[in-house]
């Protein structure tokens, strides 16, 4: 169970400051919606959270209760040197811990559905793992269509398969950026019951 913290963040594009001041901490499977108008740094926060971006200051670490112990954060700053020790994936950076899904969907027209879940697992797992794959193509209805080019591919399947790499490769914090855009009603409800999986 991975607890996901940010304290006092603050975010600049160019000269122009973006939030600042922001914290909030989610336990272990639960979920934030952002939401606001255009330009008002949802963007901004997911891919500074995802690594993407450095904060102007501020802290995003991810925590792992310890049994007997409280938490030791998984970034690399603060902490004592018996946590170091204590915690084994300490050195891990958060965005390693992180999918994150962005507008544009990651995908290669030319590769089979298949083919681009492949990708997308040896990109971010250690190992390949066919099972897991198996099931990315069945949660997300694609596994019909899993010898087609995704360039053939509607736009809602494109999403599909896009969201699809979420179960590729374990990683404990999900930052999905519009994640329902394009998605039927079907589509977003499939989404939904991955997430609360």
């Amino acid at each position: 169970m991975i607890n996901l913290k940010v304290s006092n963040l603050a975010c600049r594009r160019g000269q122009r400051l973006i939030f600042e001041g922001l914290s909030f901490e989610l336990a272990a499977g639960s979920g934030l919606r952002l939401r606001g108008p255009n330009g008002a740094g949802k963007t901004t926060l997911l891919r500074t959270i995802a690594g993407f971006l450095r904060p102007a200051h501020g802290t995003i670490t991810l925590e792992r209760p310890r049994e007997g112990a409280g938490t030791a954060d998984m970034s690399g700053r603060g902490g004592s040197d018996s946590d170091l020790e204590a915690q084994t994936d300490r050195s891990a950076e958060v965005g390693e811990a992180c999918h994150f899904v962005g507008h544009a969907n990651g995908l290669k027209a030319a590769f089979t559905v298949r083919e681009n879940l492949a990708f997308w697992q040896s990109f971010l797992a250690e190992t390949r793992d066919p099972g897991r794959l198996d099931r990315a193509l069945e949660r997300f209805e694609l596994s019909a269509l899993e010898d087609i080019p995704a360039g053939y591919l509607s736009a809602g399947q494109k999403r599909r398969l896009g969201l699809a790499r979420l179960l590729v490769a374990e990683r404990p914090v999900w930052l999905l950026d519009e994640p329902t855009v394009s998605l039927d009603a079907r589509s977003a409800e499939i989404l939904g019951t991955v997430a609360n999986e």
